[in-house]
């Protein structure tokens, strides 16, 4: 990614941060090098492939772990179908396919197996359009092939795979904004499955999962650290603000519990969120 010197430091500081799927909203885990959180990398990815390096972005299969705690998921009210034309830009790709992987493991999560088939159509057509088609159709195959078996297990296993294999492509390719805006895409996703579901079966704990002001202060100097030609657009610069929002909405006092109107409102810019991300490039 082309960072200024100021953007990559801040982007250090908020890798140290506790991550997404955690247990408790100030978690002490360790963190894996460079101060990434290590419980949102895949580590033997990391360790045999990539290393801790730019390409490196949270794991999309990470992030979904933590769906687990938050049944039943709310499939029917975020249910959202890709449009049949695909977008000409490369980052409304890359955003759009994070939203699919996620989708993958929002429906294995809810055990809808039957959507697995349309689901592995889209990411391949994805995948080729980004230049990794041989990649992720050998995951599509293995995805079918796991479906027809419902082996739950290899589904995601898959899944998180083509997140990975992506990204070993775009090492190859430079182009290291594109694997940071899969992983954006993805969590956007899986935080307004994690919105919805905790809005309607309000919960303390189940909202503590929601109330992380850490990955909201990540993906804000994210979208920030991106290229110019990306970040400057219209619905980014928009999306920096709501993230910014999201990170004060998401900051509980010493002492404080969520509440439901919080929880409505996080949810309310969750679903803005979703809509600016989707926003193609004209």
């Amino acid at each position: 990614m082309s960072f200024r010197p100021a953007c990559v430091l801040g982007i250090i500081c908020v890798f140290a941060l506790p991550s997404l799927v955690a247990e408790d909203a100030k978690p002490e885990g360790k963190a894996a090098e460079n101060g990434i959180p290590a419980d949102l990398l895949d580590d033997p990815h990391v360790r045999e492939e990539l290393a801790v390096n730019e390409f490196t972005a949270p794991s999309i299969s990470k992030m979904f772990d933590t769906l687990q705690f938050l049944m039943p998921l709310p499939v029917v009210e975020t249910e959202r179908k890709m449009p049949a034309r695909m977008p000409m830009d490369r980052a409304d790709l890359a955003v759009e396919l994070g939203f699919l992987i996620a989708d993958g493991f929002l429906v294995v999560q809810a055990e809808q197996l039957e959507k697995v088939e349309d689901l592995a159509k889209d990411l391949t057509r994805y995948g080729k359009a980004l230049g990794a088609g041989d990649r992720v159709n050998r995951h599509s195959a293995s995805l079918l092939d796991a479906a027809k078996k419902k082996d739950v297990g290899q589904l995601k296993k898959e899944l998180a795979a083509t997140q990975r294999d992506v990204e070993a492509e775009l090492v190859t390719l430079r182009d290291a904004d594109l694997a940071h805006l899969i992983s954006l895409g993805g969590w956007i996703r899986a935080l307004e499955v994690s919105t919805v579901a905790v809005d309607k079966q309000f919960g303390v704990e189940r909202a503590r999962k929601v109330m992380r002001e850490d990955i909201a202060d990540y993906y804000t100097e994210s979208v920030a650290g991106l290229e110019p030609r990306i970040s400057e657009r219209p619905n980014y610069l928009a999306m920096r603000d709501v993230l910014a929002g999201l990170r004060t909405e998401m900051v509980l006092k010493e002492g404080d519990e969520p509440t439901v109107e919080m929880m409505r409102e996080i949810r309310k810019q969750a679903a803005k969120l979703v809509e600016l991300a989707l926003q193609r490039k004209q």
